[in-house]
């Protein structure tokens, strides 16, 4: 009997077990379900072939179609030997699956197969792409339909157009290219400002205010492109539309480094969607579409003649386009090429102070308040305070409410000890919430006709006319997006901050990998302004969620998951935290991304026991890597070579120089950056003694400091063994267009302090020694200038210099 029990009990034991596993293996009935194979291929997008990555054999992946209120399940096949990973750009889904790896999501390793799976919550127009690396910029990407589960919208069709950037270079000779800070791109796409054109135009005065506050000039984009892409070709043709058929035209930038306008042949189209969400309908042509940003449009197909579509890089430098039915083009307006120097002289006319560091002496004190106040547009008697954001720091403090405030850096928080509600909490802002208006839009909007324009007002101050375009003012949500009135704020300030010199990228002056996590609190609406103290566009992404964009719509402000901010300019942006884990936030500048402007927003829940092994160290080091170039000069009287190894902190030099008159001179050096232009060196110096003689080589300890100074000059102030002092500096300017000139200046003194000086004239207790060198260089290519100078240990020539 009792063996009889025990039998049965295992028998209903297996069986509650089996029926389990097998509830638990069920999938929803409405699943969809992908395989996505990455690999390494020959791809040929702009002329030659060249070695990428591929989804499915393409580039871009394919088209993934889901159904709201569906089930996802998509099988990612790593069959390359590297390691990989996709995020699903703008899909709300578990923190486990978004697909950052080492923070939410193991890495696809070297022929590992991962599955992803989870409900669909919305429809809309998304993407995909690695958020390994560089590896997006190679070719892993793709897109997302998400069919809603009743059309609202009239039409007969949909087409996706995937914009993207392409580049022949390898993604990582493209970041050390932009590290050792070459001009050659600029060069490439005729966007370089040489010194003659700027004097042409008037414009040395503010090319002079640029030099003083350590600018170059008015960049817009980093990188030049050998292509710009729909679909995956230069232009792409849709043939098989017919006269009359209203299309969906879905909207995807997945380029790594380029922004665009949109302009559409024939009739104006109707914008209906942002970022994969419903918008109020408006007639909207010139449509600026930032890097991962989505818009749906809906255009008609005329009765004769087909229509371009075209997307016109930011820069000027390129453009794509996509045709839409047959016969003659209607063709797309042009966008006509930006003037960068005009936007120099009009913002050297504007109160702005540029150049705001991109990592600090001391990443643990933040101060974004101070940094703020001190860098970008100094509004204080620009506007009046009626004219001011009723979301931005007041600059008069002693209309502020009074607050102390500590700082526990752990956490990224403040507490707002004077506030009557002990709930309040503010993040590096000391403002009263209690009395603020949580639907505000982000600037006091002027009265128009009765209508409501925010651009008026902040086309008052001067100059600020060149940014009022970059606005969302023309987007507005159908239903109310507003929290309520009384629920609990945390501000968070993030000035966005970079260094184009060294091509270092932060927030607050702290990179990615000297930050701490961004604390987020659940049931509390996270308001986060945006400032952007640099000359670039900085689309920012948060992943896992959508956060209102504050606009003139006050209430009715849209729902986006990427944001552009546009140069100088300030934007506000609200959440309520209603997620769970880790969850990045970045530029989508892929560039300004793997530089370090980037963030973790943390809900502070445990780690995910399924990332045991996969360190959240790794993530962060990939905004630290070293990065190793050189340049070697061959001349007719002398042959030198440098090299360099750098990371945000760290740099490790080599230089050498000989001259065929006996004349040498080496060094090695370490360097520590303590901020962005400011380094302590030590290292060893070796060169001959007696002059045109190499039967003596001195070896000296060298130590001392080097800087950038204000007008772009590298100053280096040192001390050596032998305590002799020295002092070095050196300039470089383009002139013409691939013609810049060079001057360095040396001078050594030996007060004989450890040494015996030869007696020389009435003073034997000092001896000076100057060093200089003058000359000019053309530029062929990027690897390649010729280059004349005359050295005055060396004497005069000529010859090649390579870079490598």
């Amino acid at each position: 009997m009792l063996k009889y029990l025990i039998g049965s009990i295992l028998f209903l034991l297996c069986m509650g077990e089996n029926s389990s596993l097998a509830k638990a293996d069920q999938t929803p009935a409405d699943t969809a379900t992908y395989t996505l194979s990455i690999k390494k291929d020959m791809v040929t997008k702009a002329g030659k072939p060249v070695p990428a990555m591929t989804v499915n054999g393409g580039i871009p992946g394919p088209t993934l179609t889901f159904h709201e209120g569906g089930y996802a399940v998509i099988y990612v096949k790593n069959e390359m030997d590297v390691e990989t990973s996709v995020h699903w750009h703008g899909i709300l889904l578990p923190n486990f699956f978004d697909g950052v790896p080492y923070l939410t999501t193991p890495p696809i390793l070297p022929g590992e197969t991962q599955k992803y799976e989870f409900p669909l919550k919305q429809a809309g127009t998304y993407w995909y792409h690695s958020h390994t690396m560089l590896q997006e910029q190679s070719g892993v990407y793709g897109s997302i339909v998400i069919e809603p589960k009743e059309k609202t919208l009239e039409y007969d069709t949909d087409l996706v157009i995937l914009l993207s950037d392409w580049t022949n270079q390898k993604a990582m000779n493209v970041m050390r290219n932009l590290k050792r800070g070459n001009e050659w791109y600029n060069i490439k796409k005729g966007t370089a400002t040489p010194l003659n054109q700027v004097i042409a135009r008037g414009g040395f005065g503010a090319q002079m205010n640029f030099w003083k506050q350590r600018m170059e000039g008015a960049d817009i984009a980093d990188i030049y492109y050998n292509a710009f892409l729909t679909n995956g070709q230069s232009t792409s043709e849709y043939p098989d539309l017919k006269p009359g058929e209203k299309v969906r035209v879905r909207f995807i930038n997945g380029s790594a480094s380029s922004q665009f306008w949109l302009t559409f042949g024939g009739a104006d189209p109707l914008l209906v969607s942002a970022d994969g969400l419903d918008v109020e309908p408006i007639v909207h042509n010139k449509t600026f579409i930032a890097i991962a940003e989505t818009y749906d449009f809906i255009v008609t197909i005329p009765d004769s003649g087909k229509i371009e579509i075209r997307a016109t890089a930011q820069d000027g430098s390129g453009q794509t386009s996509a045709f839409l039915g047959n016969g003659n083009i209607l063709s797309a307006p042009d966008v006509p090429r930006p003037d960068k120097i005009g936007m120099m002289m009009k913002m050297a006319k504007m109160d702005m102070k540029m150049g705001a560091p991109a990592m600090k002496f001391k990443p643990s004190e933040e101060n974004p308040i101070e940094m703020m106040d001190k860098w970008g547009m100094q509004m204080d008697d620009k506007l009046n305070m009626d004219d001011m954001n009723p979301n931005e720091m007041n600059k008069d403090h002693s209309k502020m409410e009074k607050t102390e405030m500590t700082m526990d850096h752990s956490k990224m928080n403040m507490e707002e000890k004077s506030s009557s509600d002990s709930s309040k909490k503010v993040t590096m802002q000391g403002m009263d919430h209690s009395k603020m208006d949580h639907n505000q839009p982000m600037a006091k909007p002027m009265e128009t006709d009765g209508k409501m324009d925010m651009g008026a007002s902040m086309d008052k101050m001067p100059g600020m006319d060149m940014f009022a375009e970059y606005n969302y003012d023309y987007l507005k949500s159908p239903e109310k997006t507003s929290f309520p009135a009384n629920e609990a704020v945390n501000e968070v300030l993030l000035n966005l901050t970079g260094n184009m010199w060294r091509y270092i990228w932060s927030m607050n002056g702290v990179p990615l990998a000297e930050a701490d996590k961004i604390k987020i609190e659940g049931g509390k609406v996270t308001r986060i302004t945006l400032n952007n103290l640099t000359m670039m566009h900085h689309p920012m992404h948060l992943h896992g969620h959508f956060f209102r964009v504050i606009n003139d719509k006050g209430e009715y402000s849209p729902l986006k998951h990427t944001v552009n901010v546009p140069p100088m300019q300030k934007i506000t942006i609200e959440f309520e935290g209603s997620e769970e884990g880790d969850w990045f936030f970045h530029c989508h500048v892929l560039y300004h991304m793997m530089g370090g402007m980037a963030r973790i927003f943390s809900y502070e829940n445990p780690r995910d026991p399924r990332l045991k092994g996969f360190p959240l160290k790794k993530l962060i080091k990939e905004s630290d890597e070293y990065f190793n170039w050189g340049t070697a000069n061959v001349a007719s009287q002398m042959v030198g070579l440098n090299l360099m190894s750098s990371n945000i902190r760290n740099q490790f030099n080599l230089n050498m120089e000989y001259g065929y008159n006996q004349n040498f001179e080496a060094e090695v050096s370490y360097e520590r950056y303590l901020y962005d232009y400011f380094r302590v060196f030590a290292g060893v110096n070796l060169e001959n003694e007696v002059a045109e003689s190499l039967d003596e080589i001195n070896a000296t300890a060298v130590v001392g400091i080097r800087f950038l100074t204000p007008y772009l000059f590298n100053l280096d102030v040192r001390l050596d063994s032998k305590l002799r002092p020295e002092f070095r500096i050196n300039r470089e300017i383009m002139i013409f267009p691939r013609t810049t000139i060079f001057a360095n200046y040396e001078y050594q003194m030996d007060f004989g302090w450890t040494n015996t000086l030869p007696e020389s004239g009435e003073n034997s207790n000092y001896k000076g020694e100057t060093t200089w060198s003058a000359g000019a260089s053309y530029i062929f290519s990027r690897n390649f200038s010729v280059m004349g100078s005359y050295d005055n240990r060396f004497g005069a020539g000529g010859g090649l210099t390579v870079r490598f």
